[in-house]
């Protein structure tokens, strides 16, 4: 007979932890892209939170080193990740991803009929981009007329509400040209972003200005078997309803992509707090938790946005303070032996950064001077003199 194996909160937070370079920072020479595969992606909607993503995991990278990885060494690639939003992703994991987010089904459109693309135009689109992007660079406007003139002029009907303003309706299918791997991130020119093809021909044929670590091709199933599988080895245990919710997929479809792979000896469940879950089969091993020390994350860290059960994360006071409305990732959090126990906030001028830390709990002496530490780790990543002010933080998310 076979024993369902048990696993605590602590457990779990301590590997996911330990998986993802926060109980120990990478040693110098790890490459950056290695952190960020270990994160499954470093959320890039805001750059400078994407560069202390990875910096705080790491004992010496700074922004410098990120932006060289983007940019020089091609080992990251800038495009559209989990949930449709801008990360940093391993260039040569990009097949593995475009495969497996291409396969994920879509939801309802938030557009009314008369603003939504069909399926037939939206495939258009995608395909005019990838062949507009295919050895350029170009800033959104070019790109725009780009896609209007290879489609027609619906597509650039300016219909698509956007922060008070409207963009043209090809727009709402920018992230899925990401996911197919016809657009990613260029260089900016100037002040303006560009986009470029990184692969053209298909997953495993990546060139982007210089030629990017390719991959083999998998099909959708291979590609979503192991997408899965790097999830869970990362956040696990995790129930197909926080897969869901970490992509923005229907759950109905997670459940049954589960139960597939659950069928073919693939996953193993096991309880995770009384509650049946999933890790990758045979991935039981957990170390005793919790996982000790004090951390600084930034805003819509992967740690923080993948991590469930939320209200064992965000205990007590932190579901509150440090969620916004009920949205992991509007607030930098400050951790304390693998929870949310307070927020913070940097504000920089010149080559200098305050940095206001409000804790929600009461710190040991040995706490007070790990978190002098992570503010000075901090200040290194950006590059900045850091100040450690302890105080409540005035500004609201997303500041």
């Amino acid at each position: 007979m076979t024993t369902t194996v048990r696993i605590t909160w602590d457990a779990a937070s301590a590997r996911r932890a330990r998986r993802q370079f926060l109980t120990g920072p990478a040693t110098t020479g790890t490459p950056v892209a290695e952190v960020v595969g270990a994160m499954l992606g470093a959320h890039a909607q805001v750059f400078s939170a994407a560069e202390l993503s990875v910096g705080m995991r790491t004992d010496a990278a700074t922004r410098a080193d990120v932006r060289a990885a983007l940019w020089d060494e091609r080992t990251l690639i800038k495009t559209y990740g989990p949930r449709g939003t801008v990360h940093l992703l391993p260039a040569r994991e990009l097949p593995l991803f475009s495969a497996a987010l291409s396969a994920v089904p879509t939801g309802p459109s938030p557009f009314p009929p008369d603003v939504r693309l069909t399926e037939e135009q939206a495939g258009q689109v995608v395909t005019a981009i990838g062949d507009a992007l295919d050895g350029r660079c170009l800033t959104l406007d070019e790109l725009s007329e780009e896609v209007v003139a290879r489609t027609g002029p619906w597509a650039g009907d300016r219909v698509m509400p956007a922060f008070q303003d409207l963009w043209p309706r090809w727009r709402q299918v920018m992230h899925r040209a990401g996911w197919a791997g016809a657009l990613c991130f260029g260089p900016n020119r100037g002040r303006k972003a560009t986009y470029t093809r990184p692969l053209p021909g298909g997953p495993g044929k990546a060139t982007y200005t210089r030629p990017l670590p390719g991959g083999p091709e998998a099909g959708p199933g291979d590609a979503l078997a192991a997408f899965v599988h790097r999830y869970l080895h990362t956040y696990g245990p995790a129930t197909p309803q926080y897969f869901a919710r970490w992509l923005a997929a229907p759950s109905g479809w997670a459940t049954a992509l589960f139960g597939e792979l659950a069928a073919a000896g693939r996953i193993e469940e096991v309880l995770f707090e009384g509650t049946p879950a999933w890790v990758a089969a045979g991935d039981t091993d957990f170390p005793q938790g919790p996982p000790r020390g004090v951390r600084l994350l930034p805003y819509f860290d992967a740690y923080v946005i993948a991590g469930q059960p939320r209200e064992r994360l965000f205990p007590g006071a932190a579901y509150e303070r440090a969620l916004g409305g009920g949205q992991a990732g509007n607030y930098p959090v400050l951790l304390v032996d693998g929870v949310v126990a307070g927020v913070w906030h940097q504000r920089r001028r010149g080559r200098r950064t305050t940095v206001t830390v409000e804790p929600l709990v009461r710190l040991t002496a040995r706490q007070e001077r790990e978190l002098g530490e992570q503010v000075e780790r901090a200040g290194e990543v950006l590059e900045a003199t850091p100040e450690l002010v302890v105080g409540e933080v005035t500004v609201g998310p997303h500041a």
